[in-house]
């Protein structure tokens, strides 16, 4: 069976961090989220994939190239304008023409190996839509079945429905083709697949649900890349050379520490927490649970880190402290740098209100903030920013920022 990923969306409710990647490439436990679903498909022995790019196809193209680094053959169709997920798969027809199956799904939502084996063994008929329980169904697909049968796809309705919620994970026959062309236009302006599978079943014919209890978690906002990293870093095993942690630090549990790394004398650190390569901690830096630091990393003296995404090629100075927080690639951060977390923040994203449960901040790539910077919890700032000295940070930066 091939696999169709869709991976050509900018993931807009996820700025500043998708203003120069897209939602898949977000890291997750060091690793884009669309390599834990490729990894997923590759251990339940799905190998031949063809990924739906479009935003950014070039960060992707050049990650995963061919596949065979990552025991799959990976192939690209460029969705070149952004009309939706049943136009993305109608990309696919051609790539496809002889299959008489194949899987479906989303790229930016992390997913564990036996959510793709719960599907198909439950498969059933053209269509089996996977789903989940959960007792939030808001912003999402909620499904009305009787049984595996599907009677009707409800988006974000408006009174309860059901707990039983669209993860965007199919399996499809062939005949899927013939229905997107009867796909109509939504609201939004896009071909959506639930549409096409609405249509399907008021002309009758069957569509089933399979249900799944393993992990599958989207990350809507920017901040929801905190949970689903917890959750990943909760599943790594301990992996310490000797020769990467100097006389003097402490380092307890689950911790991964990547190639040429060096743990500095007094540094303490509390797993689950990865660590990439080439990168230089402390001395006397503590590291606290849940927290995933890219490559090519420094993290000065004395700072303390939480709970916390730290992406490729950033500096942080000493004395800071780093809690709830997603900072960008190439960031440089000077000493004494403080975030500030806050619960149930009410946050203005795209010029709608939204709700934080936990935060601290999010910084765009290629920000250089100075010495004795303090910023106040759910300020979300943006990509190439500069933040000079002495500064609190109460306001929400946009893109190129300079605060004096």
């Amino acid at each position: 069976m091939k696999a169709v990923i869709l991976a050509a969306g900018e993931g807009l409710r996820c700025r500043p961090l998708t203003l120069t990647r897209s939602k898949v490439m977000l890291p997750v436990a060091d690793r884009p989220i669309l390599e834990h679903v490729i990894r997923s498909l590759e251990q339940n022995n799905i190998k031949d994939i063809l990924l739906i790019v479009g935003y950014e196809k070039e960060r992707i193209m050049n990650y995963f190239k061919d596949g065979v680094d990552f025991g799959v053959n990976i192939r690209y169709v460029e969705q070149k304008t952004q009309l939706g997920t049943a136009h993305a798969i109608e990309q696919a027809r051609s790539e496809l023409a002889g299959e008489h199956e194949f899987l479906a799904l989303n790229g930016d939502n992390f997913i564990e190996p036996k959510v793709i084996s719960d599907l198909i063994k439950s498969k059933r008929g053209d269509v089996t839509i996977l789903a989940v329980k959960t007792e939030h169904v808001s912003g999402y697909g909620v499904i009305r079945a009787e049984g595996p049968k599907v009677l009707e796809i409800l988006e974000n309705p408006v009174s309860e429905v059901s707990h039983l919620v669209n993860t965007g994970i199919y399996y499809f026959s062939s005949k899927i083709f013939d229905f997107i062309g009867q796909t109509p236009l939504s609201p939004k302006g896009e071909y959506a697949i639930t549409d096409t599978l609405q249509k399907m079943i008021e002309n009758g014919h069957e569509v089933s649900m399979a249900t799944t209890r393993s992990w599958w978690l989207d990350a809507v906002y920017a901040w929801d890349l905190l949970r689903l990293n917890s959750v990943t870093l909760g599943k790594i095993e301990r992996k310490v050379a000797s020769t990467a942690v100097e006389d003097g630090a402490h380092i307890k549990g689950n911790v991964s520490i990547g190639k040429n790394t060096i743990i500095r004398s007094g540094c303490y650190i509390v797993g689950p927490v990865m660590i990439g390569d080439n990168c230089d901690v402390g001395p006397n830096a503590v590291i606290l649970p849940s927290t995933s630091i890219g490559n090519n990393v420094s993290v000065g003296a004395f700072t303390n880190i939480r709970n916390s995404i730290i992406m490729n090629d950033v500096r942080i100075g000493s004395h800071g402290y780093v809690s709830d927080s997603v900072i960008g690639s190439n960031c440089h951060v000077g000493p004494y740098f403080i975030t500030e977390t806050g619960s149930n923040l009410n946050i203005i994203l795209n010029e709608e209100l939204h709700q934080a449960e936990k935060l601290g901040t999010v910084v765009g790539d290629d920000t250089d903030v100075g010495h004795r910077v303090l910023v106040k919890a759910g300020i979300m700032i943006s990509i190439n920013c500069r933040i000079g000295s002495g500064n609190i940070v109460d306001k929400a930066l946009h893109r190129g920022t300079l605060v004096l």
